[in-house]
């Protein structure tokens, strides 16, 4: 079995993808922590405009890494894992659900998408919630 040499070994792609999560994460913390002094940590405490700004932000990287992937075609897949699921998936996952959901729309798949959509936040704020009562309750 030949393996195409655009693709990545599995160790190398593990690797592409811890370099940019580590690298994701750590400019996530540093937004985070310079959107709040924007703001003010006030204004920080009453709304999640951190968190916001990470998501957009992220999201617009993801589409406009799509689309560049997109349109320069194979020999990608380094940088997708480098940048779309390493750097992006370690700045906000919310990149990524927004990728899905938008390319399933343009399958046509719009009520899957929508489904999807709804049942992210409501499974992923219940399971969030589910998770804080057990350890409130274990406590």
């Amino acid at each position: 079995m030949s393996v195409s040499p655009a693709l990545p070994g599995p160790l190398a792609a593990s690797a592409l993808v811890a370099v940019g999560g580590a690298t994701g994460a750590v400019l996530r913390y540093q937004a985070g922590r310079a959107v709040t002094a924007a703001v003010g940590p006030a204004a920080a405490g009453v709304f999640p405009w951190a968190t916001l700004a990470v998501n957009v932000a992220g999201s617009l990287a993801m589409g406009l890494l799509a689309g560049w992937l997109a349109r320069h075609g194979s020999g990608g897949e380094a940088w997708r894992l480098l940048l779309g699921v390493g750097l992006l998936g370690g700045f906000t996952t919310f990149s990524a659900f927004s990728l899905e959901m938008i390319l399933m729309i343009e399958r046509g798949a719009v009520g899957a998408a929508a489904i999807y959509a709804f049942f992210s936040v409501l499974a992923g704020a219940a399971a969030l919630f589910a998770g804080l009562l057990v350890m409130r309750v274990a406590g």
